[in-house]
This record gives structure tokens, C-alpha cells and sequence, in this order.
């Protein structure tokens, strides 16, 4: 395994294992020791190979596919990943409550979920658009532009919701 492709395959395991909220301690821990915390490390690192088996378990251990770990694949097969969408957090409590109050309310349960009070960003999903859009009975691609003209979510933003429409 080149050394590259070591370190590609390494990042998407740490990847999955801090969206989980576990840290390698965490996966030693939750794993009741199958996975030892400096073994883990070390793959993730790129320093020590991985089996396809192994691979497989540890695939098995975070409940995702095989190919999720693996270099050079995404989600869906897009060539691209879509373009974050960001919520200002700043500029949105400058927006007048009778606009804002639904996003606002949205926006302070994903950061008491999620333990997140920079107070500045807060990145969403294409989900949260998708569910904002529900309460504001518009379509994800008129809330976006509402979004923007509020300065709430940045012109690339535009870019993921095509994407999503495509």
C-alpha cells in the first residue's frame, strides 16, 4: 500500500470515527478492547497497514460500508462534494425575529445537540435546508436565496442546492 493511499485511507477513518463523537480512547473503550487505541492511531496516522479484513471489522465496528473507508470514493459517487452551507450565526441575530425566530430556534438546537457555541458559524446539512424549507413552506432553493439576501448563508450556497437539484 503506497504511502499516500496509507495516509488517504487514514483520514477517512478518522473522519468516521469523529463523527461518531468517539475519540480513540473512545473506540478502545466502546469496543470493550477489540481495538486498541494505538493500533487505531497508527492506521489512521498511515503508519501501520491495514488488512482488507481487518478493514471489513473495523467497517462492521462504526456501522458503515467498506467502500465509505476507502480513498477516493464518495457518497453517492459524486465527482464533487457539494459546497458547505454555513449559517452566520452574527448576521442572523440581526435579522428581525418574526423572520428569523423559526431559524434562529433551529439553529440553537443543533448547537445544544451538537455541544457547538463558537456563536459565530454553524455549518447545516442539506437535511436542516431541506427541513428549514418545510417550516417556511418554500422550496430549499427559494430559502437559500432568502438566506443570502439576509447575509445569513454565503453565494456559494447557491452551488449546493443545485447540486441537490440536479
Amino acid at each position: 500500500m503506497s504511502s499516500e493511499y496509507a495516509k488517504q485511507l487514514g483520514a477517512k477513518l478518522r473522519a468516521i470515527r469523529t463523527q461518531q463523537g468517539l475519540s480513540l480512547h473512545g473506540v478502545e473503550e466502546k469496543s470493550q478492547g477489540r481495538w486498541k487505541a494505538v493500533v487505531v492511531g497508527s492506521y489512521e496516522r498511515g503508519d501501520r497497514a491495514v488488512t482488507v479484513q481487518r478493514l471489513a471489522e473495523l467497517a462492521d465496528f462504526y456501522g458503515v460500508p467498506v467502500q465509505e473507508l476507502l480513498p477516493g470514493t464518495t457518497p453517492g459517487g459524486a465527482a464533487e462534494p457539494p459546497p458547505k452551507l454555513v449559517l452566520d450565526l452574527e448576521r442572523l441575530a440581526h435579522v428581525p425575529a418574526e423572520k428569523a425566530g423559526p431559524l434562529q430556534r433551529y439553529a440553537a438546537t443543533i448547537q445544544s445537540q451538537r455541544g457547538d457555541y463558537n456563536g459565530k458559524v454553524l455549518s447545516i446539512r442539506q437535511d436542516d435546508l431541506r427541513t428549514l424549507a418545510v417550516i417556511y413552506d418554500q422550496s430549499p432553493s427559494v430559502l437559500t436565496e432568502q438566506l443570502i439576501s439576509w447575509g445569513v448563508l454565503d453565494a456559494d450556497a447557491r452551488r449546493a442546492v443545485a447540486h441537490e437539484e440536479v
